[in-house]
């Protein structure tokens, strides 16, 4: 009998040859495959779908692009999910997505700012500790919200729920309104000096409002929600790894401990605030390597930065941040959302460590890392045993459901795409068969977008987007991700796939 029979994996049909190889591979049906977009990088490219945000200022700036800290690649020359979200949507049915999870951009539903609307506020102090709001609130943010925008998302939201799909809310990814974070100012007159963003304590209040209002908006439509994404990257790269070209820029280590208390804050009354309108549950999303000794010497530095990279989590679940627990960060985390890219090579130094170029994030471009594996396009090692292992951890920290919300692979030419995708996924069912409650996976992307910094050149779709015609054309990888979606199952003919690739081999 199959010990997972009726459970995640449901009747899964395993059979083996040579020494133990895995031919074939279940998910349960309940299993998500699914799809993401984010503003800034899906939304625009279309005549009307334009707004204005802190990225977005960035972008245009001409002394970033001058200085080459952007690529001069604009965001309304996107791929225009806005307007293209029907076709979009069935396109992912298509493949077999039966799953998304769309970010409702703050800047579009709040341009313009919402201090004028005044709610109760508690602070400590350690900060603040709370902030009440109630529906009466909640009308006087609707009459300042743009009522376009709404009709827009819900729209898009309908639609999506009418072909059975499952859907997660995300509240911020990245992109905050320019009357909070003014990224150009801030870099040139110093925080104390401009709309300072993660640095002014102000955005928590506002982010609880806006948290608010969109789960008293669009909660009919949402199965699950998420506060967001990312906030030890958005710290780090904004204020210490300031060549990654991310806002505003500015190097300050303590501005780096400020906006991560603040996200800290942020994300508990955020939470607080959802669950005022809403009974689903609420997440937040991370970005975790696999933090991998260089010997067995180094496991305890390894440790140590696998412990720096999940704050986020600790201060959800355990209240814990910064070493200290806050009894008003505690308990406020349902799911655990993992981006997962690759791993970090670590090797101790003096009383810290050093992440190793050569492999994970640091590889050459298109290249073969240290261990031969091959890299992507954006230099980043393949190494799929790395999300078994980061799911693993995160199942025994907190036994909480977790979704993959993140895993691609930037590859213009799909060269190394489909491979990818199936030794990822077989890595998910490895952590699957050993107990770990992971319940869906969400490819990044369905088709191109623009990554940032990095403008277009990064290729992460399934589907290829000429920008000039918006017209999208399905890679190679498209169809394998299809089978395996559709079938919810590896089926034996791509088993090859499932170990991890290796150059020359």
């Amino acid at each position: 009998m199959n010990p997972y029979s009726g459970g995640l994996l449901g009747d899964t049909n395993i059979r083996y040859r040579g020494k133990g190889f895995l031919v074939s591979h279940k998910f349960n049906r309940d299993f998500k495959f699914g799809f993401s977009t984010v503003g800034v990088q899906h939304e625009l490219g279309l005549p009307g779908s334009e707004y204005e945000s802190d990225w977005i200022l960035w972008l245009h700036d001409p002394e970033n692009i001058a200085a080459g800290i952007v690529s001069g690649d604009r965001p309304e020359d996107g791929p225009g999910y806005w307007h293209l979200f029907r076709e979009d949507n069935e396109r992912a049915v298509s493949i077999g997505m039966d799953a998304a999870w769309f970010t409702i951009e703050w800047a579009r539903i709040f341009p313009k700012p919402t201090f004028e609307v005044q709610v109760p506020v508690e602070k400590g102090k350690e900060g603040v500790t709370d902030v009440a709001i109630d529906q009466k609130h909640v009308e006087k943010l609707r009459q300042l919200a743009n009522a376009d925008a709404v009709k827009r998302y819900r729209e898009i939201f309908e639609d999506w729920k009418r072909r059975g799909g499952f859907l997660i809310a995300n509240l911020f990814h990245w992109s905050i309104p320019v009357w909070l974070h003014d990224p150009i100012k801030v870099r040139k007159l110093g925080p104390d000096r401009a709309p300072s963003g993660w640095l002014d304590e102000r955005i928590v209040v506002e982010f609880a409002k806006f948290a608010a209002f969109v789960a008293s908006e669009f909660d009919e439509f949402v199965d699950a929600w998420y506060t967001m994404n990312e906030p030890e990257v958005v710290a780090n790269l904004g204020y210490v790894s300031v060549r990654s070209g991310f806002p505003p820029g500015y190097l300050d280590f303590s501005c780096y401990e400020k906006a991560r208390k603040h996200m800290a804050e942020t994300h508990a009354r955020a939470y607080d605030s959802v669950k005022l309108f809403s009974k689903k549950p609420v997440g937040i999303v991370e970005s975790v390597g696999d933090w991998t000794p260089l010997t067995e010497e180094d496991g305890e530095v390894a440790e140590l930065g696998f412990k720096r990279n999940v704050w986020p989590y600790e201060a959800a679940y355990n209240g814990v941040f910064n070493g200290e627990v806050r009894d008003d960060f505690r308990k406020r985390l349902d799911w655990v959302g993992l981006n997962y890219y690759t791993r970090n090579m670590v090797k101790k130094t003096g009383k810290g460590y050093t992440v190793l170029s050569g492999y994970g994030y640091s590889c050459p471009p298109g290249g073969v890392s240290k261990d031969g594996r091959p890299a992507s396009d954006f230099g980043w090692e393949v190494y799929p045993e790395g999300l078994y292992r980061v799911l693993m951890k995160l199942w025994n920290m907190y036994r909480l459901p977790i979704y993959v919300t993140e895993n691609g692979i930037a590859d213009a030419t799909d060269r190394l795409r489909p491979h990818f995708l199936v030794s990822h996924l077989y890595q998910v069912l490895r952590a699957a068969g050993e107990g770990v409650d992971v319940r869906g996976y969400f490819h990044w992307n369905l088709f191109d977008n623009l990554e940032w910094a990095q403008g277009f050149r990064m290729r992460f779709g399934l589907f290829h987007v000429d920008l000039s015609t918006k017209k999208r054309y399905a890679r190679p990888s498209a169809l394998v991700f299809r089978e395996v979606a559709k079938g919810k199952e590896i089926p034996e003919h791509l088993t090859h796939l499932t170990e991890p690739p290796r150059v020359g081999r």
